[in-house]
């Protein structure tokens, strides 16, 4: 898997666990025993034609209309099943990393994730996940921080 590589040859530290499998950013904080503010979820959408890599918590949903205006783009909609699988080539579908420089994409990262110390993340399969120090992802990952998302309820 190309993120456990990445941070391998970073020397990053970051902790893995095996959980039962989990399809969703809510299901696996719920497995890994963490708040959904702290679980990052990679969302892939497609910008005028640019794909983005949106990561936000767990527990929130992208603001549309937000990031529309923050990116200065007409149009702002979710990639779908099948372009999201060519892109993220070496992960199961729904369980990709929140690394989008690794996969050709710019990463946008929502503000609200800073309010914890430390994130967790799928490892590119519905059964592991990462954590690892906020500061040391945002070193090696790069992104764009915007201000996109709503907590749901």
């Amino acid at each position: 898997m190309k993120v456990i590589e990445f941070l391998d040859s970073k020397g990053v530290h970051y902790e893995t666990s095996q959980h039962r499998p989990a399809f969703t950013a809510q299901q696996m904080a719920a497995e890994e025993h963490v708040p959904g503010m702290a679980v990052a979820k990679p969302v892939v959408v497609k910008a005028d034609n640019t794909f983005y890599l949106c990561v936000l918590p767990a527990c929130c949903k992208i603001d549309f209309d937000a990031l529309k205006k923050a990116l200065g783009v007409e149009q702002v909609v979710l990639a779908d099943e099948e372009e999201i699988a060519k892109i993220f080539d070496d992960c199961t579908l729904g369980a990709e990393p929140p690394f989008g420089h690794l996969y050709g994409l710019e990463t946008l990262m929502d503000q609200t994730l800073e309010q914890d110390s430390f994130i967790v993340f799928q490892a590119g399969t519905h059964e592991l996940a990462i954590r690892m120090d906020l500061d040391d992802y945002k070193k090696l990952a790069q992104p764009r921080i915007l201000n996109f998302s709503y907590h749901t309820r």
